[in-house]
């Protein structure tokens, strides 16, 4: 199913891998137990996967939206990293 637009405007199918691993990576970051990582990865992983479900199109940016709401839920200095990654590097 490729319905993620990306920045630069071709189309994608959606990874869940792909948002495991920077949530992953966010939690790290700020610190994170390795196994609080990973529980938070999936959780929020799954609620991208059911969010996205039912669209029929969205963007990188909107998904990216999507995993700070629910990261900010299990880890708010994650959630602000992983919000301005871009930003920083």
């Amino acid at each position: 199913m490729e319905h993620i637009v990306k920045r630069a405007g071709h189309k994608e199918s959606f990874d869940q891998k792909k948002v495991y691993a920077s949530v992953y990576a966010a939690c790290l970051a700020v610190r994170a137990q390795t196994t609080d990582a990973e529980l938070i990865a999936n959780e929020v992983a799954k609620d991208v996967v059911n969010w996205v479900a039912d669209k029929r199109a969205v963007t990188s940016s909107e998904i990216a939206i999507q995993v700070t709401k629910t990261l900010k839920l299990y880890n708010s200095d994650a959630a602000f990293l992983y919000q301005h990654h871009r930003d920083i590097s």
